[in-house]
């Protein structure tokens, strides 16, 4: 891998990315930034994780003049979660050139995005319908546009963005620089570059092994009235600096982040039904350790990158294989190990072998937690806390009442005493979590092509999403009838949609326009 210097980059930016803390080029990076200078349109395939928001995103920065009052870079996202995070990495690659940015996405006030845009941003970051709402409130203007990125173009079109895309699009200037970025290359995502897209450059990190290499990944046989005690029985042995672990339904998040509450765990939900500030304050807490354990289910937890993730551990087998790999992709990052756990019923097996099958990994089985296992991994936890202290020299203030104690106690049982003290001991509390069905195994067919909607990524299947037409309903855990469920489902959380009736993260309805489709709101 090449150095940044290596790439010509101006003092400022390459100032930027030194104190963001990075030294080499990730694969992605090394391949396409030299093309992205040179103006070239890109077509970048490669997965969340692998460094592509720098990889387009210090091109941008370098390229853009800092007298330009006019917005001249256009980035493009499937989700308000992920419009915030490249944002946020925008920011500090041109904090000491000064350029200016401007995250705009729905369920933020459009008030507030509009006093954003009389600051003059140079590059716009927003999801389609938002977008979409401030050209026709002629707020933003795209006739300067030089530059258009399409972050997650899969995930945008998978979420029926595809008119509001190519409605974008023709309102930009044709002579411009457009890059694609998109994990698989569906039949869809070929025709949008061909038809936006000039004699693009291809470049592609995707490795031959779906399922990371880095990712212990292990299951556990158990019922369903066994998971939340093997949950704190494999918290307490593995000690997780950070953990996700996967829900199937918002019911299920909310149940089990005050489930673990109550057992004393520091953590908190997140799914669809948060506000955008609940939400942010979830994963604020997340990423600076306030919270060790965040619970979530699979929408919410789309484009989310937060370094130093541990562990994920599935509590509910997901619906369909890419889930299972995009949910364990939250942990092995940036070079460095991480472990996923899976629940699986008796009745469960064979999905889990048939994800197995699909993502080319074997996933190894693993006996439940003993109780002893767990005392023993959250005793060794506290006992190197106090060797930590011990090592820091930061106990000399104790030292007297420790000699004192010692006079009269054996330094057995007076480090044992205090270990215990320490360790905590576990509230014992009840609990009782709402049962989710099992998912069973589906015979697929090995190439569906419905619709004109993509096959979900490298694994040739139309992801579960539908079987004869019928919605699948996470909290019934079913396929819903004809009339799609009942109203009440098909109509909440409206107050979280942007002023056209449109969706731009698919916590709130994972579509761009209310039609027959399957309402995720009800699903997640």
């Amino acid at each position: 891998m090449k150095t940044f210097s290596e790439f010509g980059l101006e003092p400022k930016v390459l100032r930027a990315i030194t104190e963001m803390g990075f030294e080499e080029s990730t694969p992605i990076q090394d391949k396409a930034i030299p093309v992205a200078m040179e103006g070239r349109d890109l077509i970048g395939q490669a997965q969340t994780g692998t460094g592509k928001t720098a990889a387009f995103g210090i091109p941008l920065i370098n390229k853009i003049d800092i007298k330009e009052e006019r917005i001249v870079a256009l980035i493009m996202c499937p989700t308000r979660e992920l419009a915030i995070q490249v944002a946020e990495e925008i920011e500090k690659l041109g904090r000491f050139k000064g350029i200016r940015s401007l995250p705009i996405y729905g369920g933020q006030d459009i008030v507030k995005q509009i006093r954003g845009l009389r600051k003059k941003p140079q590059i716009i970051i927003g999801t389609p319908g938002r977008l979409l709402d401030h050209i026709n409130r002629k707020t933003i203007k795209l006739d300067d546009v030089q530059t258009v990125i399409l972050d997650e173009a899969d995930e945008m079109l998978d979420m029926g963005f595809m008119d509001d895309i190519q409605a974008i699009l023709k309102l930009v200037p044709e002579e411009r620089q457009t890059m694609l970025f998109s994990a698989t290359m569906p039949i869809n995502i070929q025709k949008l570059a061909q038809q936006f897209l000039r004699n693009p450059e291809h470049v592609s990190v995707i490795p031959k092994q779906v399922s990371a290499p880095l990712i212990d990944q292990s299951y556990i046989e158990l019922h369903e009235r066994q998971k939340f005690e093997a949950l704190c029985r494999l918290i307490d042995m593995e000690s997780p600096d950070l953990a996700i672990i996967f829900g199937r339904t918002k019911r299920r998040v909310d149940e089990l982040a005050e489930a673990l509450q109550k057992r004393g765990y520091t953590a908190e939900g997140l799914h669809g039904d948060l506000s955008q500030n609940q939400r942010d304050n979830v994963m604020r807490k997340f990423r600076d350790g306030s919270i060790d354990v965040l619970v979530a289910t699979d929408v919410a937890a789309r484009g989310l990158d937060v370094s130093g993730v541990t562990h994920v551990i599935n509590f509910d087998l997901p619906q369909d294989p890419e889930s299972y790999v995009h949910r364990i992709g939250r942990t092995g990052r940036a070079g460095k190990e991480g472990a996923a756990y899976t629940f699986v019923t008796p009745r469960e097996i064979d999905h889990l072998h048939f994800i197995e099958k699909i993502t080319r990994h074997r996933i190894t089985r693993k006996p439940m937690p003993s109780l002893a296992e767990a005392i023993e991994g959250k005793q060794k936890v506290t006992a190197e806390r106090v060797l930590e202290i011990l090592q820091n020299d930061e106990h000399n203030e104790y030292k007297g009442l420790a000699i004192s104690l010692l006079e009269q106690h054996d330094s057995v049982h007076l480090l044992a005493a205090a270990l215990k003290l320490l360790t905590g001991d576990k509230k014992e509390i009840e609990i009782e979590l709402t049962p989710e069905d099992p998912i069973r195994a589906k015979k697929r067919r090995p190439d569906v092509r419905s619709s004109g909607r993509r096959p979900s990524g490298p694994f040739g299947t139309a992801g579960g999403a539908r079987r004869n037409d019928r919605p699948y309903d996470r909290d019934r855990g079913g396929y819903r009838g004809g009339g799609g469920g009942d109203r009440s489902r098909r109509d909440g959380g409206r107050d979280n949609r942007d002023t056209r009736g449109r969706s731009d993260n698919r916590d709130r309805g994972g579509y761009s326009r209310p039609s027959n489709r399957t309402n995720e709101e009800t699903l997640v």
